[in-house]
């Protein structure tokens, strides 16, 4: 079974840790990519802040086929 994750801004993220994702905060964008690059090996879902989103793009998504990620709102 995977792990979830959740990437962004600590405000936005902090929250999600006590439904048992992992909370990876990312304060600025060369952070986010740092982040991304480094996720755990077992994620499997990715939660990603609208900025966290906006940062990464769709081609660092495509670099990791098997893992979904999501956008939230913003």
């Amino acid at each position: 079974m995977g792990r979830i994750v959740v990437l962004g801004e600590a405000p936005a993220v902090d929250g999600f840790a006590l439904a048992g994702a992992t909370v990876i905060p990312a304060a600025d964008p060369e952070a986010v990519r740092r982040a991304w690059e480094t996720l755990p090996a077992d994620a499997a879902v990715v939660a990603l802040t609208a900025s966290a989103s906006a940062v990464l793009g769709a081609p660092a998504r495509a670099r990791r086929p098997g893992l979904l990620t999501i956008s939230m709102p913003p």
